[in-house]
């Protein structure tokens, strides 16, 4: 699935020992085209730390690292960053959308791309200085509990979302007047928080939304 990308990240390394050990590259390059899958962000600090085997000559432990990592790394990055994060940033930037804001979008690009530039710019290179422990890098992050949190915040702004929907001006839905439309998104507040209580991943409950209102609108 993904190895002949994890391939392609390891042909600088394999360039620099040349033809004269033509054996050895190929070689090299053969076991990383081998199954590999895991989120592409966390790809990064394990290719770092395989870079750091590999040019050690310590080719033995490659595979056992890589098939030991990949899956928990899919699962953490999976997490956190399609199911936390970038829902978070797209709530965020349809809270100021309502609002009239022309730079939603950058809101969202602001909000997501440090995150995932700082795991894979420092994950590589701090796989690259220490090797097998590169690992402690993602563990000192903790993205399973900044996860936790993370829904917990886009729970919130989906209900400011909710608010903002039911208040604007230019929307005309069944909620009118202005105090039911008030009522309405504390009601949605409400149910987003009882949905997360009960395991409802935040990018459910805003897909639900969406289709709620849409429904709404159309039965106007």
């Amino acid at each position: 699935m993904q190895g002949l990308g994890f391939a392609y990240a390891m042909a600088p390394l394999a360039a620099e020992r040349g033809e004269r050990v033509q054996p050895e590259t190929s070689a090299l390059l053969a076991r990383h085209l081998q199954r590999f899958n895991t989120h592409p962000y966390l790809a990064a600090p394990l290719i770092g730390s395989v870079t750091r085997l590999e040019s050690e000559n310590r080719s033995s432990e490659v595979n056992d690292l890589k098939n030991a990592l990949m899956g928990p790394y899919a699962a953490i990055g999976d997490s956190f960053f399609w199911s936390s994060l970038r829902p978070l940033s797209g709530i965020a930037a349809v809270c100021i959308a309502f609002k009239g804001i022309l730079l939603a979008p950058l809101l969202f690009l602001v909000l997501y791309t440090p995150a995932h530039l700082w795991v894979r710019i420092r994950g590589f290179i701090t796989g690259w200085q220490q090797g097998k422990n590169g690992i402690e890098f993602i563990r000192r992050l903790d993205l399973p509990e900044k996860s936790r949190w993370t829904r917990w915040c886009s729970t919130v702004l989906l209900g400011i979302g909710a608010y903002l929907a039911s208040t604007a001006e230019q929307i005309h839905t069944l909620f009118q007047p202005f105090i039911l439309g008030q009522v309405g998104g504390l009601l949605v507040i409400l149910a987003s928080f009882l949905a997360v209580r009960k395991g409802l991943s935040p990018l459910t409950i805003l897909y639900g939304s969406v289709l709620f209102f849409a429904v709404v609108l159309v039965m106007q």
